[in-house]
């Protein structure tokens, strides 16, 4: 690829509406970003149709920000890129569809880019904009990526430009989901992520979570993990709530019960605890700590 070809890029496969300006294949000229947490939040998680009426105000301005940081605007221009999958099938779309009008428009060259193979190739553009090509050398092939994402999981061995080999995946939830649905058992809310680091941020001496390590596989696996949380919370609610035992188990003979064993346990209400005293905080730095333990584990096993 020249070193002056400038590619327009496109991403609207989840909840962020986003558009970069990328030369020679590693330099980034212009990356914004219009996240949607607002609007999701107050449901607890991505609402498919609320993100894709989102994608379709946000990309005009996104759009002119980053054509913004360059001279000559469209003219500069070479290609424009656009995320084709996985995703929310409306929120690609609305992406899919402006990048295909504007190509047409400008009479530019159009490229479906699945968004799994642009999590990886991220790993060649140049962190800082400062630097060159010749700062940073390039990832050299074969090598193991990981790609960890809200919607997916993936262990895989790449051995040149689209030659991907797939060593393993999630068999349940990915460990995003995983994350947003940990957060919301222990009551740290939306997006799970960072509230969950958050939360675990200076824990020491956190008791430790079990790992589904999946023996002769590079699959993972994050349901009996968030099943484990889920029961360490339960158990924690039910000592807090003081349940009154019944009748039975104190002995007592007949008699009409007291009001008090007139509420089944099950009926009683167990508080939540609070989002960030110490049995969270525990919580959150047991969970984070055995998701990343598997993953290196597996990547470095890969390698």
């Amino acid at each position: 690829m020249p070193d002056d070809y400038t590619i327009l890029a496109l991403e609207t496969s989840c909840d962020e509406t986003a558009a970069a300006i990328v030369r020679g294949g590693r330099t980034i000229v212009a990356n914004v970003v219009a996240t949607q947490l607002d609007a999701h939040r107050r449901y607890g998680g991505i609402v498919p149709e609320v993100a894709s009426r989102q994608h379709i105000l946000s990309l005009p301005p996104v759009l002119a920000e980053a054509l913004a940081a360059l001279p000559n605007r469209w003219d500069d221009i070479h290609a424009i890129a656009t995320t084709y999958g996985p995703g929310l099938s409306g929120a690609l779309l609305t992406g899919l569809n402006t990048a295909k009008a504007l190509a047409w428009q400008r009479g530019l060259p159009l490229v479906g880019v699945n968004h799994l193979e642009g999590h990886i190739y991220a790993s060649w553009l140049l962190p800082e904009p400062d630097q060159t090509p010749q700062d940073v050398p390039e990832p050299q092939f074969p090598l193991i990526a990981l790609v960890v994402s809200g919607g997916h999981t993936v262990l895989a061995l790449v051995r040149g430009h689209g030659e991907y080999h797939l060593l393993g995946q999630t068999r349940d939830d990915a460990v995003g989901e995983a994350f947003d649905k940990v957060a919301r058992i222990l009551g740290l809310g939306f997006p799970g992520g960072p509230a969950i680091q958050q939360a675990a941020e200076g824990v020491q001496g956190a008791s430790s979570l079990p790992r589904a390590w999946l023996r002769d596989s590079y699959d993972f696996s994050f349901s009996g993990l968030k099943t484990a949380v889920l029961h360490k919370v339960q158990e924690r609610q039910q000592q807090e709530a003081k349940i009154v035992p019944p009748a039975e188990s104190r002995g007592r003979r007949g008699g009409k019960p007291r009001p008090s064993d007139e509420v089944a346990p099950a009926e009683q209400p167990a508080p939540r605890p609070p989002q960030h005293d110490q049995f969270v905080q525990q919580m959150a730095y047991a969970f984070q700590e055995s998701v990343v333990d598997v993953l290196t584990t597996k990547t470095v096993e890969a390698a």
